[in-house]
């Protein structure tokens, strides 16, 4: 659990520079949000923003779920990190039908590859 738990928040990390670069407005929209827009508008920018802010509480759910800090309580770490998964996998499936097709071969993959590290965390054994 503990290389599963490491990869999905490095994954994170370098999603978040991403997004960071994308608020910047930095010339990578065919990357995201459907790939409509090389820079992104405000909207997009404020919504990748919200990104950020998701990425940190889904890396706290995985990193509590692993034993490797303690957040929640042991009764809600396992519920929560299901719901994780079940997030990830709808993330997964946007990503597979964008319209961009530089998101689906890029983001497609690393949703793929968090949501098994999800999933394996997630079935670990519970410490409660």
């Amino acid at each position: 659990m503990l290389v599963a738990a490491s990869l999905f928040c490095s994954l994170l990390a370098g999603l978040a520079i991403f997004q960071l670069g994308l608020i910047a407005g930095m010339p990578l929209g065919r990357f995201a949000w459907g790939g409509q827009h090389p820079i992104l508008p405000a909207r997009l920018r404020f919504g990748s923003g919200m990104a950020i802010l998701i990425y940190g509480a889904l890396a706290l759910v995985i990193l509590d779920r692993a034993d490797l800090i303690a957040i929640l309580p042991n009764a809600w770490s396992g519920g929560v990190a299901w719901a994780t998964v079940f997030y990830l996998a709808l993330a997964l499936a946007l990503n597979m039908i964008s319209p961009s097709r530089a998101e689906r071969r890029l983001m497609a993959p690393v949703a793929a590859l968090l949501l098994c590290c999800a999933l394996v965390v997630a079935m670990g054994p519970s410490t409660a």
